[in-house]
């Protein structure tokens, strides 16, 4: 009797437990909405460039951009402005100008984007950037990035509470370089491109972002005193790449 006690007794706690993981996991993506999660300084917006409307703007983005009868876009970011949620708490900072258009996440969808930072001498972590947004606490950011050696990289951050931090392959030759989000509801994936043409990818992991979510292009700068991106090529469909492997 005691012995069938014990099994049932570890049979119900292993099924609580899983059933506890099975919730959290779930908070990953329903805890807040895309629509009601936005920080304190986020604003109504109607901008539109090339077939994407942006309806959200984060830090003043709406104000911050000026758009050519080309749909390229010129960005500029203000003195120390970043997005990262530090693991130690010392350099976080959610300052960096944002904006977004809001997508239907059930679907399938690919943004794209051409991307020319001004790099400059003192500008470290001076970034052009690519967001998937829902809320402060659970964001990846794509970045074309000056690192501390000077170099020109391909970076990701990807945010769950808080940032992690995450290196990729440096740039040469070319002051610009593309970027692709791509999901079929399931994966989420980020890749980048000398020529917009032949695609590297550089993360991948599970879609468990809310169904209402938004994307969008921000500009960066952690240390100095201001910068400038450039984005053009701007494309968004609800379509998904056919290849995850390849990005196309």
């Amino acid at each position: 009797m005691k012995c069938l006690f014990l099994r049932i007794f570890t049979v119900a706690s292993l099924s609580a437990i899983l059933v506890s993981c099975q919730q959290n996991s779930k908070q990953i993506s329903t805890n807040s909405t895309a629509t009601d999660s936005l920080q304190a300084s986020d604003t109504d917006c109607d901008i539109t460039i090339g077939d994407i409307r942006f309806t959200r703007a984060l830090n003043g983005a709406d104000t911050l951009v000026d758009i050519n009868d080309r749909g390229e876009v010129t960005f500029r970011a203000g003195e120390k402005k970043d997005f990262f949620c530090d693991p130690n708490g010392k350099l976080s900072n959610n300052t960096a100008p944002i904006l977004l258009t809001e997508i239907d996440n059930t679907k399938p969808f690919t943004l794209q984007a051409r991307i020319r930072p001004e790099f400059t001498e003192k500008g470290l972590y001076n970034a052009g950037v690519l967001y998937l947004y829902a809320n402060d606490k659970l964001w990846q950011k794509f970045c074309f990035e000056q690192d501390e050696r000077g170099n020109h990289r391909v970076v990701t951050v990807r945010t769950i509470g808080t940032s992690d931090d995450n290196n990729h392959d440096v740039v040469k030759g070319q002051d610009y370089v593309y970027f692709k989000y791509s999901s079929d509801t399931e994966t989420i994936a980020s890749y980048y491109s000398l020529n917009g043409k032949e695609w590297q990818m550089v993360r991948l992991y599970k879609n468990e972002y809310p169904d209402h979510l938004w994307v969008g292009i921000s500009n960066q700068c952690p240390q100095d005193t201001g910068s400038i991106s450039y984005f053009s090529e701007l494309e968004l469909s609800q379509n998904a790449v056919s290849d995850f492997r390849m990005g196309e």
